[in-house]
């Protein structure tokens, strides 16, 4: 089951569509969906669970946290909603763009994508741009 938490005001309008995107993404990478929960915070909250887990003192857009076990997919993805509207402004995309490619990040690093060195980091581009263009809303 995927589902998504609240802990700042923000709130995706279409969580139905943005759900079964993700399930779709999960599909293309033969794995299968576990429990997978998306905290929304603020950039305080994330800074915290980065210093209190990973003891690095840096703001970020996203943390993970992978439970999967074999192909099943389970994990805590936390997003800084903050974040995401910086940095959509800083690579001029618009947010929902970046949100997609935040929320998609978490989701390959569950199915072992790294970003670590230059080299992987650019096939998780790729697989980033690839999983985005699978969105669409049911009309």
């Amino acid at each position: 089951m995927i589902e998504f938490n609240y802990e700042t005001a923000f709130e995706i309008e279409n969580e139905e569509a943005y759900k079964n995107w993700l399930v779709s993404i999960i599909d293309s990478e033969q794995k299968r969906q576990g429990d997978i929960n998306y905290i929304f915070c603020d950039d305080d909250y994330l800074h915290k669970i980065n210093l209190q887990y990973l003891q690095h003192d840096t703001l970020t857009d996203i943390i993970s946290f992978d439970y999967s076990m074999g192909n099943e997919l389970h994990g805590d993805i936390f997003i800084s909603v903050e974040r995401v509207k910086e940095n959509a402004l800083d690579f001029n995309v618009p947010f929902d763009d970046e949100l997609k490619r935040v929320m998609s990040h978490g989701i390959l690093h569950f199915c072992g994508y790294k970003d670590k060195t230059e080299k992987d980091e650019l096939l998780m581009r790729e697989k980033e741009d690839e999983k985005i263009s699978m969105f669409h809303v049911e009309r």
